[in-house]
């Protein structure tokens, strides 16, 4: 360090500094060839050493070395012995030491006048190499996303009124994991705008919430996405509440952190948001979680914005009966049983489905796969399953607010094609067909006549 300080400054900047470095250069040769007299002087196997509390100073290790009288020569004072190496100088090495320290203050001081001069120089042109970073800064970007698109089968996204993504990637997991991730169809409208995620720990929740975001602002950025198609919604603002910690700063635990974050995207949202909202409610009791993630949700229904909310509380899953809007979505997983043992096991599949989440304890099949004791595992399952026969109750819709919901559906997927169709009119009459004929099987599915007449 001390030698790259000392030669920081290129040669030819200043005669001085030039002069005081090859005067320092001379003494640390000096030195060396001192060192080297010595050691043929006494025939022993010393070399020149060297840190920062004694500076230059000579070392000699003691193995197979016999000395005269088994003691070192008079000369050689300050001697210091560290296992097998003895340590000394001399006084002439000391005063070549006070003479390169003195070299060095000398450089020291003149680097630091040119070094002053240096940036008195540039503070004149520094508006321009901001200019420079900020052109280089974007450079850098756009090649980036150029090479990006090019070695990789990414698509060009369309900006519609809807958020449509077909098997779209992780775009940082795709080049950090070892082989492909699952990829995950995405659909936000108007007329299904409110997307709830359920599914076991580590299913993939996070990963996929963090991929819509992620694809979002790429195509916003004007990059290409991961995906084999992509239409989004040009968002104004992307609001987040993800992640469990504490705040020591404001003194907030989890859950107040929580309440702030969500007060923060309630008060700013507006129709043309994005909102990702990974768990909410969990630092209180369930009920109050729970309690709060309901009316939480019921005051972004009453929004426009494409809201994906990711939960461990099933019962939010009946809004899906309540709003029309409201759409489930789940993370599967496949059950194994062990031939042998007849242990059953889980299987992450990654694959994003309609449809609520169906699984049950699935924390308690996370807590097997740790290190706690299996008597503390069958207690809680125990203790679990009394309170499920407690609290989990499943209300489904009537034949009435299904019908409502189709025509919901019906209606907002006619304004969309009036909006965004640029099909042909036979291609146009084939995709109206099929709407009728979705409409119809839902009013099937509800026990309504399946005829479309006044709607």
């Amino acid at each position: 360090m001390r030698t790259q300080k000392c030669y920081a400054v290129r040669p030819n900047i200043n005669e001085f500094l030039d002069i005081a470095r090859r005067a320092y250069t001379e003494i640390v040769d000096d030195i060396a060839g001192l060192v080297n007299q010595m050691g043929e002087k006494y025939g022993l196997p010393i070399r020149t050493s060297f840190n920062s509390a004694r500076g230059f100073f000579i070392q000699m290790r003691l193995e197979g070395v016999v000395l005269p009288e088994g003691k070192l020569p008079s000369e050689f004072i300050k001697v210091t012995k560290h296992r097998n190496n003895y340590g000394f100088t001399t006084a002439d090495l000391m005063k070549m030491n006070d003479r390169c320290d003195e070299a060095l203050r000398e450089i020291f001081h003149m680097s630091y006048v040119v070094i002053c001069q240096l940036l008195s120089t540039v503070h004149e042109h520094i508006h321009c190499l901001y200019k420079l970073s900020d052109a280089v800064s974007m450079l850098d970007m756009l090649l980036s996303l150029a090479n990006a698109c090019t070695i990789s089968d990414y698509v060009r996204p369309e900006f519609t009124d809807t958020l449509a993504i077909k098997q779209g990637r992780h775009p940082i997991l795709e080049r950090m994991a070892g082989q492909r991730p699952v990829s995950n169809n995405s659909y936000i409208s108007e007329g299904s705008n409110f997307v709830i995620i359920t599914g076991p720990n580590m299913s993939g929740k996070s990963t996929y919430l963090k991929q819509v975001a992620l694809c979002q602002i790429m195509a916003q950025i004007g990059s290409f996405v991961p995906a084999e198609y992509a239409s989004v919604c040009v968002a104004d603002q992307i609001f987040t509440r993800i992640g469990v910690d504490d705040d020591f700063e404001t003194n907030s635990s989890t859950f107040m952190l929580e309440m702030k974050e969500i007060s923060y995207i309630i008060h700013n949202v507006s129709d043309r948001s994005l909102i990702i909202i990974d768990e909410l409610g969990r630092g209180t009791s369930a009920e109050e979680g729970i309690g709060i993630c309901h009316s939480v949700c019921e005051v972004l229904l009453s929004l426009k914005a494409f809201t994906l909310f990711a939960t461990h509380f099933l019962e939010l899953c009946q809004l899906e009966s309540l709003y029309p809007n409201v759409e489930n979505q789940h993370m599967e997983v496949q059950h194994t049983r062990s031939s042998d043992t007849g242990a059953e096991g889980v299987v992450y599949t990654y694959v994003l489905n309609r449809g609520c989440s169906e699984e049950s304890h699935y924390g308690l099949r996370a807590a097997e796969m740790t290190a706690l004791p299996s008597n503390i595992i069958q207690e809680a399952k125990k203790m679990a399953s009394k309170v499920s026969q407690h609290l989990l109750a499943k209300h489904h819709s009537d034949p009435e607010t299904q019908r409502q919901r189709a025509v919901y559906h019906l209606a907002t997927r006619l304004l969309q094609a009036a909006r965004n169709s640029r099909l042909d009119p036979d291609s146009l009459r084939m995709y109206l067909k099929g709407l009728k004929k979705q409409y119809e099987a839902e009013l099937q599915a509800a026990g309504q006549p399946a005829t479309l007449t006044e709607e």
